[in-house]
């Protein structure tokens, strides 16, 4: 039988009342709640989902919300590395990562950008060569997520320099606990360390550990990307509102029971969270009330620019739904991921130049006294990051430009000559040499 909302949301109800219970150790509910597909419900039955749309699975993510049940760990593993290993890898691989990166075995990080290698990624020089069973891996990474935390990174390195760039590219699964893996935080503007700089000096990767095909690496990223794109420019919100810590440095925090982590998150919880909300339509919530507190809710620039962010927020979420919407068709993500991480940077900025324009010079003030309890201001420092990570906003221009209005490629001859040849990164000539 089909399944409908209604069947829907019966079903993830009754096995509530039935299987959650606050005296559980937090991993003994995570392995439960994996084991039983609920834990992400949009993903293959075979594979720890149930296969349903996106617009059925946040059905069921309103019935666990609604006993403030814990969801299984966010970040780069549910996010990237656990649907890029169910579409590309084998069924071995699947089995290690997948369930575990759930139930909060592993955490993970992104290992693509290079200081020579960003918006070109395929011009990437870290090197992994085969000895034995294993592959020898040296090179260094930047703008690294989670880093100093991960227990695994989804690594682009290059396995054959002897073809165009594109097609000697390798993706592993690569261990970060281990020998030659030195991960060094990098402090933003903001006082924060989100990104960190990855150096690889002779570490090792089993041959055992390659996502898809050796040298095939990159469709395999193509499709994280697009997983990122996706992510980065969807709606928040659909998912578990509280979620677990995972990753092996966490595991002790695993063994508190249910009650206990629930009752501890919202003690420590915001009452709001800024960044997430700014991509929603519910984002104008707190400006309209900041504007009220400081008088400001009847200045007409006032009143067009919270509707103008508001328009914008609303458009973004027709073009998810327009996205989710394919993708229930049997399609995939296209344009609309790429409109979606567009609009995201569009959207943070229309946030940052409102709240700014409501608070004035105390939009300044980070502190606790600040508006919006300080957050106004962090925010406003963090607002650039969007249109610079996960595929920046030209980056995005050109995907749409090409893929959805038929312009012309830039004419790139480095696409077939061997990568061996190329002048990229630090193969490139130093400036003094060339003058």
């Amino acid at each position: 039988m089909e399944a409908t909302a209604d069947s829907v949301r019966q079903e993830a109800r009754d096995w509530i009342e039935q299987n959650f219970d606050p005296q559980l150790s937090l991993r003994a509910w995570l392995e439960r709640l994996a084991d039983s597909g609920w834990a992400q419900p949009r993903w293959p039955a075979e594979w720890y989902g149930r296969g349903l749309p996106p617009d059925l699975a946040a059905l069921t993510y309103a019935e666990f919300n609604r006993v403030d049940a814990p969801g299984p760990p966010a970040g780069l593993g549910i996010m990237l590395a656990a649907p890029t290993i169910i579409a590309n890898a084998s069924d071995d691989l699947k089995r290690q990562f997948v369930r575990a990166v759930l139930v909060g075995d592993h955490a993970w990080c992104q290992l693509f950008s290079e200081p020579g290698a960003g918006s070109d990624l395929a011009g990437l020089q870290t090197r992994a060569e085969r000895d034995g069973d294993e592959f020898v891996v040296n090179g260094q990474k930047v703008w690294t997520s989670g880093g100093p935390v991960a227990d695994y990174g989804m690594l682009l390195a290059r396995t054959d320099p002897d073809v165009p760039k594109h097609r000697g590219i390798s993706y592993f699964a690569f261990p970060m606990n281990q020998p030659g893996v030195e991960v060094r935080p990098l402090i933003q503007m903001t006082g924060d360390s989100g990104f960190s700089e990855v150096f690889l000096s002779d570490a090792r990767v089993p041959a055992s550990a390659i996502i898809g095909q050796l040298n095939g690496g990159w469709a395999v990223a193509l499709s994280t990307l697009s997983f990122e794109r996706t992510s980065l420019g969807s709606e928040t919100g659909l998912g578990f509102r509280l979620t677990a810590p995972g990753g092996s440095r966490f595991a002790e925090q695993q063994e508190a029971s249910v009650g206990e982590f629930i009752a501890d998150a919202k003690a420590n919880a915001r009452s709001f969270g800024i960044g997430g909300m700014a991509m929603t339509a519910g984002g104008i919530t707190p400006l309209v009330r900041l504007a009220r507190e400081l008088g400001r809710d009847s200045d007409p620039v006032v009143r067009q620019e919270l509707v103008r962010l508001y328009t914008l927020a609303s458009a973004n979420g027709w073009n998810g739904q327009r996205a989710r919407a394919a993708l229930r068709a049997g399609g995939r993500a296209g344009p609309e991921a790429s409109l979606g991480k567009l609009m995201a940077s569009r959207i943070g900025r229309q946030w940052r130049d409102t709240a700014s324009l409501i608070a004035g010079p105390r939009g300044m003030l980070a502190g606790g006294d600040g508006p919006l309890g300080g957050r106004l201001a962090s925010q406003a420092l963090a607002t650039p990051g969007p249109s610079i990570y996960g595929g920046s906003d030209q980056i995005q221009r050109n995907i749409v430009g090409e893929r959805v209005l038929g312009l012309p490629r830039e004419p790139d001859p480095s696409r077939t000559l061997p990568f061996r040849e190329l002048k990229v990164g630090t193969q490139a000539p130093a400036a003094a040499e060339e003058s």
